[in-house]
């Protein structure tokens, strides 16, 4: 009723109707127990459109939940074409469910590269609760620390990080002509088989290996993980899908 429909009880059916276009939506026949079933796919000639009439709140969603900040930043650059400028945003449930977090730890002062490929970043993120459509419960990123650029790749089990990190590493070197120099990581067991080890040395790769128990100080993979997860969460939830289309979200998201 609130959304603008009456409702009608009358003789042995009930009948809901749209006040606006006068429209019957559905006609419920009473059964023999006194019950009016509602089966929701009897309504067939109908479709359901979502709309969003806020512009803001419209960009908010188009950019995966992106802050009040960064939607500022880009309309005031001009670096997207149509974004209206943004004042602010209403309170958005799905942010609430994908970007609760404990407090930040203190920041400091770390090297960072000139140039492309010069550090990349990786981390593995999982295993997740529910298996993806494609039987993933992992994902693997690699975030180059000078352009910030993400590559994403998803993982059944943690023994396949190394033939995947060679998949990166033959393609980001084919596609820029530089090679990868400086690799940072946690001390995770996929990082850290024989074969990992050798490949690295063989290569001529540095590696760069954060102290036992500090993820902060692998800091921008950990950042990058936390952003794409909040942001395919958060989409998720305010759509109200699945989570075996988790895989789906931090593709898109990254």
């Amino acid at each position: 009723m609130a959304s603008g429909y009456s409702i009608l009880f009358n003789d042995v059916s009930c009948v809901i109707r749209d006040k606006k276009s006068d429209q019957i939506i559905v006609d419920v026949r009473m059964t023999p127990n006194k019950l009016f079933p509602l089966e929701v796919s009897s309504v067939e000639s109908h479709a359901l459109v979502v709309k969003e009439n806020r512009e803001s709140s419209l960009w908010h969603l188009r950019y995966g939940h992106l802050n009040v900040k960064g939607l500022k930043l880009l309309s005031q650059k001009e670096m997207v074409f149509g974004l209206p400028k943004n004042e602010s945003l209403d309170q958005c449930e799905g942010c609430i469910y994908g970007k609760q977090c404990k407090r930040p730890f203190p920041t400091g002062k770390s090297r960072r590269a000139s140039s492309c490929l010069e550090i990349v970043h990786a981390d593995l993120c999982g295993p997740m609760q529910t298996k993806s459509f494609g039987g993933s419960r992992y994902f693997l990123l690699f975030t180059d620390d000078y352009s910030r650029m993400s590559w994403v790749y998803f993982l059944q089990f943690k023994s396949e990080t190394f033939e995947n990190f060679k998949k990166f590493k033959a393609h980001v070197e084919k596609q820029s002509g530089k090679c990868i120099k400086v690799l940072c990581t946690d001390r995770g067991g996929e990082f850290l088989s024989h074969e990992f080890i050798q490949f690295c040395e063989e290569q001529g790769l540095h590696r760069e290996l954060t102290v036992p128990s500090t993820p902060e100080q692998n800091g921008i993979a950990e950042r990058k993980n936390r952003t794409v997860v909040e942001m395919a969460r958060s989409m998720l939830k305010a759509k109200g899908l699945p989570n075996n289309l988790w895989a789906e979200g931090v593709s898109t998201a990254c």
